[in-house]
């Protein structure tokens, strides 16, 4: 049994790689991860591919390949502890019985983060979420109506996710920030309304400031 290393490699951009992830990616004997995170690095040793569709199924052979003594890296958009993939390599860990000790996460900058720095938003002034799997409307309402803004990753499109609130009570005049494609050279911050996101078209690569009550 070998050491399974989960690598945040940050919002896309390699000028957010940190020196860790490249040096961990670097010694590593495979790595596993999507066509664009494994684009960021310059130098692998061996590589392993997986999209939206085969994830499971690649994540759990990294488990067996790290069970039978290879060193693997698995490459975890923006920071693995947040939306990322250490929760699924835990569970399947525990489904192989993979002793949790031998994983080793290396935090990667969110685009939660760059999303907060851009808008001149302090961390301790806002709330952090996640909108993917969470199915109880009143634990967001309450998070997103607390006065503080809210950062967060949505689980649709931006647009659905835009009418959604709005459907569910919150005002369609509700102040939000679009933060599109962050750190890539077509990098696109929008300040507008949720009625105004409700009829516009994002890429799926966005963050939401949701402005407090």
């Amino acid at each position: 049994m070998s050491k399974l290393y989960i690598v945040g490699i940050g919002p896309g951009s390699k000028e957010y790689l940190t020196k860790k992830a490249i040096d961990t990616v670097e010694n590593v004997e495979i790595t596993v991860g999507s066509q664009r995170a494994i684009d960021l690095f310059e130098k692998i040793n061996k590589k392993i591919i997986f999209n939206v569709k085969d994830l499971t199924e690649k994540l759990e052979e990294s488990v067996d390949l790290a069970k039978s003594g290879k060193e693997i890296g698995i490459l975890s958009t923006g920071d693995p502890g947040f939306s990322g993939v250490l929760n699924p390599i835990k569970r399947i860990a525990k489904e192989k019985n993979f002793d949790i000790d031998n994983i080793e996460v290396i935090p990667g900058i969110s685009s939660l983060q760059l999303a907060a720095s851009k808008n001149n938003i302090s961390w301790d002034d806002a709330n952090i979420m996640t909108f993917h799997g969470r199915e109880n409307v009143d634990e967001i309402f309450e998070v997103i109506n607390n006065n503080k803004k809210t950062i967060a990753l949505p689980s649709r499109k931006v647009k659905d996710m835009a009418q959604f609130l709005i459907d569910n009570g919150i005002e369609k005049t509700r102040k939000v920030i679009v933060c599109e494609r962050l750190s890539y050279p077509d990098e696109k911050i929008v300040k507008t309304t949720l009625e105004e996101v409700s009829k516009s078209e994002f890429t799926y690569m966005c963050v939401m400031i949701i402005d407090e009550v």
